[in-house]
């Protein structure tokens, strides 16, 4: 062994171990780590735990409220979202009832002048095959003297019906509360 540390002859031995031995606790990782677990000092009082809190509960505080504000936020553009669909169905559904209204118009007049031109007989006895509303709203689109002729050829039944809905119709009463 003379062979390899001759170089270090004469120095003295302690501190150089004390050096190797300082290197060596400097390189081994954890050698002067704390334990994290173990229990808070005896020490710590009741209000430095306390100024602890309070120091974190402002902040805590805030962390809740933005995570909140977030929520908050997507919930908010969630319902922005679900407004902006019904609405685009109601002007869709407020377009098609335009679209069937106009039909029904033009419908109710072409069906209207078709028995205008019918002959009483006929007009009666096609009017009793039909819903008696739809019925009713035809007699009463017809001038007085062609509906009267069109009930007196209906069955005494029908022609009553059709009078009872054409007179409920005329009732200003009818669509209001039963007090």
């Amino acid at each position: 062994m003379t062979g390899h540390l001759d170089h270090l002859r004469g120095t003295p031995l302690r501190p150089l171990l004390a050096s190797v031995a300082g290197a060596l606790m400097l390189a081994m990782p954890g050698a002067f780590a704390q334990d994290v677990t173990a229990a808070p000092a005896e020490d710590a009082t009741a209000s430095e735990i306390e100024k602890f809190c309070t120091n974190i509960a402002d902040a805590a505080r805030d962390q809740r409220y933005l995570l909140q504000r977030k929520d908050l936020e997507a919930l908010q553009a969630s319902v922005d979202g679900r407004i902006a669909t019904l609405e685009k169905r109601r002007a869709e559904y407020e377009d098609w009832l335009k679209r069937r209204n106009d039909f029904l118009k033009q419908a109710e007049l072409g069906l209207v002048d078709i028995y205008k031109t019918m002959k009483p007989d006929a007009a009666a006895g096609k009017l009793e095959m039909v819903r008696p509303e739809i019925a009713a709203a035809i007699v009463m689109k017809l001038p007085p003297r062609q509906s009267s002729l069109i009930l007196s050829e209906m069955s005494d039944d029908k022609a009553a019906v059709l009078t009872n809905i054409i007179s409920s119709a005329s009732d200003p009463n009818t669509s209001k509360e039963p007090s």
